[in-house]
């Protein structure tokens, strides 16, 4: 007798802080990836805007091109246009290019910093932000409904022979839009030497093209492409760029920039090689907004990110808005108050002068011109610069550690913590008592501060089966001792 196995149940698909991520062929497949374009068309159409289009934006992992084209073909079988790129393009590209087109949405292909095995779906709104809770609740409520079902689709050169479909390169377009808040031929002709970290990714030779043509030397590591990505996850954070941080330790350099591997991210090092933290590019990128710019606009940041900004804030009078972990927390927040600025922890960075959602290639070129104003005042070099901005900051010893957990066992874990978390929360850590404990409102970790003003937070990912731990503590003692007590709680010890 012959057993017949059932049809798998469909893939349920939830959106995280930052879009939708699974690895390629077990769950992200041409069919759940159609499932997701469904989902945007049909919001498109609902609110009656399929005459705007939709941008449509891919990284550079495998196969991203393809899982583009067919979620393109998806929305094409509602004769929503399509702008799609003409080759990989940083995430924030797509942001833009819906802006600059008054599109309805904007989809990126991409899994960001994940790993190698993995590939993603990120949506934009209207505004370019990340699309918020409200739009990606009907989203996922269409996709629950859409599994096992045959999706509609047109073929891709068939409309794109109809006119349904624009290919676009958003170069030339970006560098004038960067140029009415960035002087880029400042920075051209500035006397310094900088190597850029693209990480194999879709930012790859951004940043040194538009810087060429003048003075400043760009040195750029890592452009081909690799979807392997040297075998390290692609997020500018130790150990992935010690490579990077190597070079700049041998001399030769005034500063390294660093992308993620969709470039939506930023990182920074010293001409020493020491890793600037994306705490500590948060404080900066805020110092030099009040101090160069003048500006004393709202800042938002999220839970997980620098007590910094409230001393500088209070420092210069900016009020401070505090968020869940996510641009798609950040973004709408950023429009609700008018901030000048939002920062995750991860290293994401926007601005309101520019896209209220994250920049790298934007914010590696603000790190920029801050660290050539601060030689103009005498404080060079970059570690130079780091130590007189920290006299006025205060103390950042920033730590994060991914416990890695069995997928199969992670919903578990996550219910067993949230519950133990609570109920037995720690009355010290690190030899100091805990004052206050937050839970969060994500409903994924907790927050807690002790006596001297240093807090571990334990939160789970939404976008992988990891506990993050974070910590901003007084000195590096009290930061390892935090992380070693966040450990001992995931672990159960």
């Amino acid at each position: 007798m012959t057993n017949i196995a059932e049809a798998p149940a469909p893939t349920k698909i939830v959106f995280g802080t930052d879009g939708w991520r699974a690895k390629v062929a077990d769950e992200y497949t041409f069919e759940n990836v159609r499932r997701c374009a469904d989902g945007v068309a049909r919001y498109v159409i609902d609110r009656g805007e399929q005459a705007k289009g939709v941008v449509l934006a891919y990284d550079r992992r495998f196969a991203s091109e393809h899982f583009a084209i067919a979620a393109s073909e998806v929305l094409l079988a509602h004769d929503i246009p399509v702008a799609y790129a003409s080759h990989a393009v940083p995430t924030q590209m797509s942001s833009y290019e819906v802006v600059e087109r008054g599109a309805a949405a904007g989809i990126v292909i991409t899994a960001s910093h994940n790993p190698w095995t993995d590939n993603g779906f990120k949506i934009k709104a209207p505004t370019g932000s990340a699309a918020g809770p409200d739009i990606l609740s009907v989203i996922e409520a269409t996709i629950a409904t859409n599994g096992g079902t045959a999706i509609e689709r047109r073929p891709f050169a068939d409309a794109e022979a109809a006119g349904l479909v624009e290919r676009f390169d958003p170069f030339e377009g970006y560098e004038r839009y960067l140029r009415r808040t960035v002087d880029l031929d400042a920075l051209r002709a500035a006397d310094a030497s900088v190597l850029v970290e693209p990480m194999w990714g879709a930012g790859a030779g951004w940043i040194s093209r538009l810087l060429s043509g003048g003075r400043i030397r760009v040195t750029e590591i890592h452009q081909e492409r690799n979807p392997y990505f040297g075998g390290v996850n692609p997020e500018p954070i130790r150990p992935n760029v010690d490579e990077a941080l190597g070079m700049l330790s041998r001399g030769g350099y005034d500063i390294g920039l660093l992308l993620d591997g969709d470039a939506d991210r930023a990182g920074a090092a010293d001409e020493r090689g020491d890793f600037i933290h994306q705490l500590e590019v948060t404080g900066l990128l805020m110092y030099y907004l009040a101090e160069y710019r003048g500006l004393r606009d709202p800042v938002v940041i999220s839970v997980n990110n620098t007590s910094m900004a409230e001393r500088l804030g209070k420092h210069y009078g900016i009020q401070i808005y505090e968020t869940s972990v996510g641009f798609k927390y950040i973004g709408p927040k950023m429009m609700e108050t008018g901030a000048m600025m939002g920062a995750e922890e991860s290293g994401g960075f926007g601005f309101g002068m520019h896209l209220p959602e994250r920049d790298g290639v934007y914010a590696d070129l603000l790190l920029l011109d801050l660290f050539l104003r601060e030689r103009a005042a005498g404080r060079w070099p970059v570690s130079k610069a780091l130590a007189a901005f920290h006299e006025l900051a205060g103390p950042s010893n920033y730590r994060r550690v991914d416990v890695h957990i069995e997928r199969a066992a992670y919903p578990a874990l996550k219910d067993r913590l949230l519950v133990d978390l609570r109920v037995h929360a720690p009355s010290e850590l690190a030899g100091e008592p805990v004052t206050k404990t937050v839970a969060l409102d994500t409903n994924d970790g907790f927050k807690f501060f002790v006596s001297d003003g240093s807090w571990l937070l334990v939160r789970f990912s939404g976008t992988e089966p990891l506990v993050r731990i974070y910590t901003e503590a007084t000195t590096p003692e009290v930061r390892e001792a935090m992380i070693d007590a966040g450990e001992r709680l995931v672990r159960g010890a």
